[in-house]
């Protein structure tokens, strides 16, 4: 194959894989500014006020009562604690990784499916992971989906699960397959060169969200068949909400 053949199947591949999402988000940019991705300016800017306040002698504790999560914790105290435990940052990572995922993945899922589905979506992995958490420490180290008890006392903050969860999502609504299956692989390597908690947790909220789009999936299928009857209109809801 000639060089300008493989720069040619190159080009098609990039078009079918991110063409819909890029145009979908280019044009929204143009169009809409800033507006387009106000909650993610918001979520931005509230990830960085915690990391602010957290790490302020007279912040930490109140950051931790309000967004700390642990798999000792009872389980009422931290579904209080889960949606904002997304939005703290991890003290033993870089914030700026936190701003910067949050700010491309949440933006990028917020103007193809709408800030409602972005946040549902993100809740729904970052629910995923802290539940898993207590699953795994049942289950006991000796299984491949186990934890030690150990990992009881960890704090669990931060966007990692929502920004894969959302990541997958999006990928599998705007048919970018390729690119969906190396965030799932990437996240299996992960646990494969470092088995611990937060990259479990990882599998986990891609678990719950492959769960939400077969969901979705057989749905729509199911519309698509009514749809198909004599008589009946063809119509179907906007992916953007």
């Amino acid at each position: 194959m000639s060089r300008s053949h493989e720069e040619s199947a190159v080009r098609r591949f990039a078009r079918r894989e991110w063409g819909p999402l890029f145009f979908t988000v280019r044009t929204a940019l143009v169009t809409r500014r800033w507006r387009a991705v106000a909650m993610t300016l918001g979520a931005v800017c509230l990830t960085a006020l915690f990391q602010l306040v957290q790490n302020q002698e007279w912040g930490y504790r109140p950051v931790q009562n309000i967004g700390s999560v642990r798999a000792e914790d009872p389980l009422w105290l931290a579904l209080l604690r889960t949606p904002l435990s997304l939005f703290v940052p991890a003290l033993d990572l870089p914030v700026w990784g936190a701003l910067a995922q949050v700010l491309l993945v949440f933006g990028i899922a917020e103007i193809c499916v709408g800030r409602w589905r972005t946040l549902a979506v993100a809740y729904l992995a970052t629910l995923c992971g802290t539940l898993y958490a207590r699953v795994g420490i049942a289950l006991g180290p000796d299984g491949p989906f186990g934890l030690p008890a150990s990992d009881a006392r960890v704090v669990d903050t931060g966007p990692s699960a929502a920004v894969v969860g959302l990541a997958v999502y999006v990928c599998w609504r705007y048919g970018a397959r390729w690119t969906g299956a190396l965030v799932v692989l990437a996240m299996v390597v992960e646990v494969v060169v470092k088995p611990n908690l937060a990259g479990k947790e990882h599998l986990a909220a891609i678990a719950g969200v492959l769960v939400l789009i077969a969901v979705q999936s057989w749905r729509e299928r199911g519309q698509e068949g009514v749809e198909s009857r004599p008589g009946t209109r063809s119509w179907k809801p906007p992916i953007q909400s």
